[in-house]
């Protein structure tokens, strides 16, 4: 599931560990828990587990299953994928109710739970508007107005409709197409944390692209608080256990054309690349959660994302990225305790 193409765009988290080279594991202690990792390409991204066992054979059961959920999302979710569930459903737009896996209804259903909260700033249909910005980065040219314009008429969370009874969703207008890039992998890091637990793993970090899911905290050290610490570029750090953050915003990807720079980051409202250079970091219980509030927190700004944070129990924090920042990417360091 190719899906770094999401309504905003996610700035790339790069991980690490205090202590340990990545993808090298610790000394074995028997009936000790100890640091496993594993990385898989998945999704567009590389996806990497984290996880604390007292062996290794349950550590490589584990991230098997996880490592096959996820794939087995990317089949139902990727807007690259043209076999993908997403892909058949778009391509029966106009055509009536469509009944789809309970995974996809429930990603839609959330996705369009986000977009009513936030009026349209997060916005599944969003898919026309990101084709023709990925064309503009190619081409370095702005997109066509009266393209622009057509695309525009099949954007809108109005225009998709849910049937949870009979978990159903129909697109109403003809040439619809949804992108699930500003979701997806925060779904999907969910899910791998809940396999890992199935499989007896409760002490679990999952990274794609700019989203972290963590369960319980790793073993703690004197020197280290119990939990994940999450560092962002900017010096910042937050504790997380059972939670998830979500970074997006202008930094990861962009393209200046007559000298503004536009950013990956498409406003469902006005079809076109932000250029208000807003990175924002969002904490939540979910994946899926902070996932979705991030992008809508980009496209909002500081003061309107506030309430619609408060909305879903999540905090964060939306900033402006100006200088030298807004031509690099954002990193986090995971800093694992020891």
């Amino acid at each position: 599931m190719q899906i770094p193409t999401r309504a905003c765009v996610v700035a790339v988290i790069v991980l690490s560990v205090i202590g340990c080279t990545p993808g090298r594991k610790e000394p074995r202690a028997h009936g000790v828990l100890q640091r496993q990792e594993y990385v898989q390409g998945l999704m567009g991204v590389q996806v990497r587990l984290v996880m604390y066992t007292t062996d290794e054979s349950t550590a490589k059961t584990a991230a098997k299953a996880a490592f096959a959920r996820v794939a087995e999302l990317e089949g139902l979710l990727s807007d690259y994928q043209r076999d993908s569930e997403l892909m058949q459903l778009c391509d029966k737009a106009g055509g009536g109710p469509v009944r789809v896996s309970p995974e996809l209804f429930e990603v839609l259903a959330y996705g369009q739970r986000v977009s009513e909260a936030s009026d349209g700033a997060f916005d599944v249909t969003v898919g026309p508007l990101v084709q023709l910005w990925r064309r503009s980065r190619k081409t370095m040219t702005l997109p066509d107005p009266g393209d622009l314009a057509a695309a525009r008429e099949k954007v809108g969370f109005r225009h998709m409709k849910l049937d949870r009874k009979n978990q159903t969703v129909e697109l109403t207008k003809a040439g619809m197409r949804l992108d699930l890039g500003g979701i997806g992998k925060g779904y999907a890091g969910d899910e791998a944390i809940r396999v890992l637990k199935e499989h007896g793993v409760t002490s679990a970090l999952f990274e794609a692209g700019g989203d972290i899911v963590v369960s319980d905290a790793p073993p703690a050290s004197p020197d280290h608080p119990a939990g994940w610490v999450i560092e962002t570029e900017d010096g910042k750090k937050i504790t997380l256990a059972n939670a998830a953050v979500s970074t997006s915003g202008h930094t990861a990807q962009f393209v200046e054309i007559y000298g503004v720079p536009y950013s990956h980051v498409v406003d469902p409202h006005t079809g076109v690349g932000l250029t208000n250079q807003f990175a924002a970091t969002v904490i939540a219980r979910r994946g899926i959660t902070s996932d979705a509030l991030s992008t809508a927190a980009t496209v909002l700004g500081p003061e309107r994302a506030k309430p619609l944070l408060r909305g879903f129990g999540a905090r964060g924090v939306v900033r402006k990225i100006t200088g030298e920042t807004s031509s690099r990417h954002t990193s986090t360091t995971s800093q694992v305790n020891p």
